[in-house]
């Protein structure tokens, strides 16, 4: 009788697989923070803040979201807005670190040539090497989002008649923001106001797209400037870093053209603005959805072609090991590449002279798949729980596992169950593909043996 197949990977510690640690860090901050936002400090009213309304704030913050059901700027006091900017940080460095981490662990188990951070082939950095991970991650972080706010900063402070602190705090805050993706801004209105300001909008802009196109694209891409200016040889970019550039910029061209024509002349949105100002808010509302979170129009009144739009990019989300969300735009790339080469009747997958390993193709089915039956199944039920449309309830749900952060204007209409649902789905978003994933890859058994093969009928 054949032995029952045992995994390549043995659980490791008490926690078991070493995906869940991400899970169990990530749900211990969130239920503290959520704890903390109930207190009277933290309110700008100094009184207690409903529990849900608290879990809803912390949750959207951790997970890098951006969905509110309170205005940040009116609601929350100064002591309330410093630990949202806290949680959008951990939550930003955090998922980040564990994914390049979870990255490095895999490659090691499965004795894969697959990175996360440099090319293994070049021996830049090797497996194991966590405490350089860590430290890129907070390094690069820390650079970009000093920038940003630096940018912020001097444009606030020249163009209002506000203090140099408060011009500051404004910098600091949507710097952080924008480079972790959240989406959380100090105006009621989201960047409204700066619509036709590039000196507010192009920082915030470049600075989720750094942080959510990954930190290993940014690493290889530094690293080979670097080279460059210093007149060494230049090493070629890894498949991984391939892949999300090209797929990231086929998806940023089509989202900016798409939204931008379908949008030119509703009134709504940017109808109203001068041709310069629709080109700056059609490039930005076509690169937000990639999970950013802020806009610069008013999201419900655009029309329900360019809200489907906005959910296809949202769903596909970012890079992998970055502030971004949604399925990861590597996922969505191999799935592409399947699909050609079974149409081309091809019986192995090739990507850019590479094979693609039938395990990472299952993989990148199951995540796609699951996220598909977690957006549907939430659609149906918060549906029920409400009275608004479904392409906005839709909207609402894909936002919220991409950890996007857009919306229609319908989230503080929402019940306490809709947002209590909402929760779920953001944190599922967030944790879920890169641990899914990391998961799937190293409880990969080994069978010794094959039943005997039999093809259903498909189509």
């Amino acid at each position: 009788m054949p032995r029952k197949a045992q995994p390549v990977v043995r659980r490791l510690g008490p926690l078991g697989h070493p995906a869940r640690l991400t899970v169990v860090g990530f749900l211990a901050v969130n239920l503290l923070g959520a704890a903390l936002l109930t207190l009277p400090i933290s309110s700008e009213s100094g009184t207690w803040t409903d529990p849900v309304t608290a879990l809803f704030t912390s949750t959207s913050a951790i997970c890098v979201t951006g969905l509110v059901v309170v205005d940040t700027s009116t609601y929350w006091s100064g002591f309330g807005e410093a630990l949202v900017l806290g949680l959008i940080q951990v939550g930003g460095l955090g998922i980040m670190t564990a994914a390049s981490l979870l990255g490095l662990l895999v490659a090691r188990r499965m004795g894969l040539r697959m990175q996360l951070i440099a090319q293994a082939e070049t021996k830049a950095l090797r497996l194991g090497e966590t405490r350089r991970v860590v430290l890129g991650v907070v390094a690069m972080s820390l650079a970009i989002e000093f920038v940003t706010a630096s940018i912020l900063t001097a444009r606030r402070f020249t163009s209002t008649d506000e203090s140099f602190g408060s011009a500051l705090y404004y910098g600091v805050f949507h710097a952080i923001s924008a480079y972790n993706n959240a989406g959380f801004a100090l105006h009621e209105d989201s960047l409204v106001r700066h619509v036709a300001d590039p000196w507010i909008i192009v920082p915030i802009t470049i600075a989720f797209v750094l942080g959510g196109i990954g930190f290993p694209v940014v690493f290889e891409t530094v690293r080979a400037l670097r080279a460059r200016l210093r007149g060494t040889p230049v090493l070629g970019w890894s498949l991984h870093t391939k892949v999300t550039v090209l797929t990231y910029g086929g998806l940023t061209v089509l989202g900016v053209v798409l939204v931008t024509a379908l949008e030119w002349s509703n009134p709504g949105t940017l109808g109203t603005l001068s041709y310069p100002g629709r080109l700056l808010a059609g490039a930005f509302h076509g690169l937000s959805p990639r999970t950013a979170g802020f806009n610069s129009v008013d999201v419900g009144s655009m029309h329900s072609t360019t809200l489907l739009v906005n959910d296809v990019l949202m769903f596909v989300g970012g890079g992998s090991a970055g502030t971004a969300g949604g399925i990861k735009v590597t996922t969505f790339a191999l799935l592409a590449f399947v699909v050609y080469a079974e149409v081309r009747g091809q019986p192995s997958v090739h990507v850019m002279g590479r094979r693609l390993a039938a395990s990472v193709q299952r993989q990148a089915i199951t995540v796609v798949l699951l996220a598909v039956g977690v957006v549907m199944i939430a659609t149906t039920i918060l549906l029920g729980l409400s009275v608004h449309r479904l392409d906005a309830v839709l909207f609402e749900v894909v936002s919220a596992f991409g950890t996007v952060g857009l919306s229609t204007g319908i989230t503080a209409d929402l019940p306490a169950a809709g947002h209590l649902l909402l929760v779920l789905v953001m944190f599922l978003g967030r944790v879920g593909p890169i641990t899914l994933a990391s998961a799937l890859a190293l409880r990969e058994y080994e069978r010794r043996y094959e039943l005997p093969e039999e093809r259903p009928i498909v189509g």
